[in-house]
């Protein structure tokens, strides 16, 4: 954890998001700081993609704009995170340095003329880096107005270039230590591909035929550690010039996914992502749900920090949807009710030009005398009345949860390999969906690393994890026998670490603490469902994947209602020790998986975040903080609700003793003392 020093404020929300002065002409800063202060904004990103200003030329530094940025933003009361802009190196650095540009797997070198051309494992790239962050340290480093150092922006740009290649072979050396460990790892004896020289080691380029599926896995391991390497050195020089504001950078989820979050978690004193949503319709609120209680457990179950959102859309294939005012505010007190330290986004001011002109922004084309702006008005109101949610507790997590949902970018990856049994295969919808199923039924949830430690967590999920390690499989053993329930979904410990996939039957890793040996896999087609019956009627309704499940302890809850696999074993339970291991093995349909799953979270003595119903589409969210706990009441529906218990609402300093009114599309923010004696129901429209 960070040391008191490099913890950010908790004084305040965090509200504001990316500012891009350099963008437009010095008259247009004071205005935009009348209106940061009309709209409650505190805190404004800068610099991140500002280094051709910063260093139009090699070793040539001009910070006069910057400063006088700092001096406005300040003396209108406006914080700064302060990124380093090393992902977008400047034209000039292309010219320079030709072989510091990144490679496709094609082998095609990329130029500048978009953000993210640069190698991370080239020398000069580096250096530059280095450089540039040093430079901004020195200068702003101790500056009043500092809040925080955003390093670089969204790690995730792979190189399959010829610096690559020698980093690459460096880290498999100090991972395997010889070539004949590498060879069996990799299963060279397969296809010809044992190698006699680490020279003849090289990323996994674009090749003949298929590739080698643990080359993949292990490039995508080593390019997270290479990125870290290079966030490490960025860190290391700003502290060293004696900043002691607290360093960050901002993952990116749900999709881009090239980091492995835990190891970089550790090395941040401050734990920020950017979300973006990527549907229209209600699920958009799960996946808000989704991203922020996986930041929050990446950050150890303590504070974070929402760097970016979108401000006025959803990002959805083909087209930018809007995303309503009162959305925008109920997205945002869905993060700050699961950890986040504020509500930023991308971007202060709509660009009249470039690559995301329509990206949106809290000031939008539009102007501030729009709808946009007025709704950015309010939520910067709701988040000052309620800044007292942003001093965390003395001690324990800000939210807590009895479930844990297993996580784990090297499960990702391996599921994106080649030429798995079924190309329907996907992590992401996995694990988003058992999470969507637990939000929905009104549970708080963490997700956590396969070697944590699990005592604390009463079920432990985990949907899609097709390597499992050997600690892995000890730290779930130690749960079940310890007393936990865990749950297991298809293609789960099929493989060990090196993607060597277990003899004697599925899931060779986990074949024993679940009491059962799969012996045929049974892929669904895209478009096919299976029936499972309980005490011979149907109940459940699986996609995707089937299997032959032959049971050799486990008791069996449910079987396949026809076709091949007609009265064989679907979904089980077997009792190991004080503990229970469920398994189902296909991928639930949405009511069914909800409907199991609530099931299994009682089985296992989990509570929701209230004991009575909620309406549906009302997510009620628990923080706790130093001022006690916060209630979150967040009405997605369109009929109001009522909700009743010992607490005060901050947005209107109303009691909720005899029930207090929360609209259609509104929402509460309740002090309270209270665990028990809160219900929420619908009122009549």
């Amino acid at each position: 954890m960070p040391s008191p020093a490099r913890r950010l404020s908790t004084d305040r929300l965090l509200f504001g998001g990316d500012y891009n002065p350099e963008q437009w002409p010095p008259e247009v800063w004071a205005e935009d700081v009348a209106l940061m202060q009309r709209a409650g904004v505190n805190a404004a990103t800068i610099g991140v993609f500002s280094w051709a200003e910063l260093e139009p030329e090699e070793g040539v530094y001009e910070f006069g704009w910057l400063d006088r940025v700092f001096r406005t933003l300040h003396d209108g009361g406006i914080g700064v995170v302060l990124a380093t802009p090393t992902a977008s190196p400047p034209p000039w650095f292309t010219r320079a340095h030709p072989d510091a540009m990144p490679v496709g797997p094609d082998g095609v070198r990329l130029i500048h003329g978009s953000r993210d051309t640069y190698a991370v494992s080239a020398p000069a790239y580096r250096s530059a880096a280095r450089a540039i962050a040093q430079r901004l340290a020195e200068r702003y480093g101790e500056h009043p107005a500092l809040l925080a150092w955003h390093v670089h922006n969204e790690y995730g740009t792979l190189d399959w270039g010829e610096h690559a290649a020698a980093a690459f072979r460096r880290w498999l050396q100090r991972r395997y230590g010889s070539l004949t460990e590498l060879n069996r790892a990799w299963y060279t004896a397969f296809w010809s591909q044992r190698y006699s020289s680490w020279e003849d080691v090289l990323p996994p380029r674009a090749t003949q035929y298929i590739a080698n599926p643990a080359h993949a896995l292990d490039f995508k391991r080593f390019s997270s550690d290479e990125m870290l390497d290079a966030m490490r050195e960025q860190r290391d020089v700003i502290r060293a010039a004696g900043s002691t504001a607290p360093v960050t950078t901002n993952f990116m989820l749900p999709t881009w996914n090239h980091l492995e979050q835990w190891s970089w978690s550790a090395e941040l004193d401050l734990v920020s992502v950017d979300h973006y949503l990527d549907t229209v319709g209600p699920d958009g609120e799960a996946h808000a749900a989704y991203g922020a209680d996986l930041t929050r457990s990446f950050a150890g179950g303590g504070p974070w920090l929402l760097m970016e959102q979108s401000s006025t859309s959803s990002t959805v294939p083909g087209r930018r949807a809007h995303k309503a005012p009162d959305r925008v505010l109920r997205n945002s007190l869905s993060y700050v009710a699961r950890g986040s330290q504020g509500a930023l986004f991308f971007q202060w001011r709509a660009p009249a030009a470039g690559s995301e002109a329509w990206h949106g922004g809290i000031v939008p084309h539009a102007g501030a005398g729009s709808r946009s702006f007025r709704g950015f008005e309010e939520l910067g109101r709701v988040l000052a009345s309620i800044a007292e949610v942003a001093e965390p507790p003395a001690d324990g997590p800000v939210v807590e949860a009895d479930v844990a949902v297993l996580w784990h970018a090297e499960g990702w990856w391996a599921t994106d390999t080649s030429q798995l049994p079924s190309d329907l295969l996907d992590y992401s919808t996995a694990v988003r969906a058992a999470h969507r199923a637990l939000w929905q039924a009104g549970y708080a949830v963490d997700f956590a690393a396969p070697d944590a430690d699990l005592s604390r967590y009463r079920l432990v999920l985990v949907p899609s994890l097709f390597p499992v390690t050997d600690e892995a499989v000890r730290r779930l053993g130690e749960h079940v026998t310890g007393g936990g329930h865990l749950a297991v979904w298809p293609f789960t410990g099929y493989a060990d670490a090196d993607l060597h996939v277990v003899p004697g039957g599925y899931p060779g890793r986990l074949r024993h603490l679940l009491g059962l040996r799969v012996e045929e896999l049974h892929p669904l087609a895209a478009d096919e469902e299976v029936q499972l019956h309980q005490d011979g009627e149907a109940s459940l309704r699986g996609r995707v994947w089937s299997e032959l499940v032959v049971p050799e302890g486990a008791e069996v809850l449910a079987a396949y209602g026809g076709g091949e696999l007609a009265g064989e074993a679907a979904l089980t339970r077997h009792r190991v020790g004080g503990g229970v291991a469920h398994y189902v093995s296909t991928f639930l349909q949405e009511d069914s998986l909800r409907r199991w799953l609530t099931s299994v979270c009682e089985q296992a003595g989990a509570r929701p975040v209230l004991d009575g119903p909620l309406p549906e589409r009302v997510e009620v969210v628990r923080r706790r903080g130093a001022a006690g706990d916060h209630l979150f009441v967040l009405n997605h529906s369109h009929q109001a609700v009522r909700v009743t218990g010992p607490g005060t609402d901050l947005l209107t300093s109303a009691g909720a003793e005899q029930g207090l009114r929360v609209e259609a599309l509104g929402c509460a923010v309740l002090r309270t003392a209270a665990r028990d004696g809160w219900a929420v129901e619908r009122l009549d429209s």
